[in-house]
């Protein structure tokens, strides 16, 4: 973990909340773009060994998205959920579960805080069942923003692009 990135887990009676932040030389309407265009998630979502062959975002309130989640020799996971807040290009908030999977709920909000010529994306995952399912999220979502941060440097870039 570099200065630009950390992570910190909260703990209440009946869930545990994961917080992951990362500084990324990029505008905040850029990776605002990069997390709600179906073309832009497939190029970066996933961590080392996982690709997402497809991603469909409808991205209102209300809306629905589902990203697919491809791992050699195993089923295609998906997550999906329901935006319950979007504030373009500084928020998303919505629910996350897993397809197949348990009927748990889980809830992400992203932030993307402009800093000079970076933004902070701080991403708080909550109603996390178990220490092991936090350990997993937080080493994806350590690998989305490593991947993140590959397509913004790869110069996929457009005109809001620091």
């Amino acid at each position: 973990m570099t200065q630009s990135e950390a992570a910190t887990t909260r703990h209440d009676q009946k869930s545990i909340t994961l917080v992951v932040r990362r500084t990324i030389r990029a505008s905040a309407e850029r990776l605002f773009a990069a997390w709600t265009q179906p073309d832009e998630l497939v190029r970066w979502w996933g961590p080392s060994g996982i690709t997402c062959p497809k991603a469909d975002v409808d991205l209102r309130v209300g809306g629905t998205y589902r990203i697919a989640n491809e791992q050699p020799g195993q089923p295609l996971l998906w997550i999906v959920g329901e935006f319950e807040r979007i504030e373009p290009p500084r928020m998303l908030v919505y629910s996350w579960r897993l397809e197949p999977g348990s009927g748990n709920i889980e809830r992400v909000s992203v932030l993307f805080v402009p800093k000079d010529a970076a933004t902070e994306v701080i991403i708080t995952h909550e109603r996390i069942v178990s220490e092991a399912d936090r350990d997993e999220h937080e080493q994806g979502w350590f690998g989305c923003l490593d991947g993140l941060v590959a397509l913004v440097e790869a110069g996929h870039t457009d005109e809001t692009s620091v």
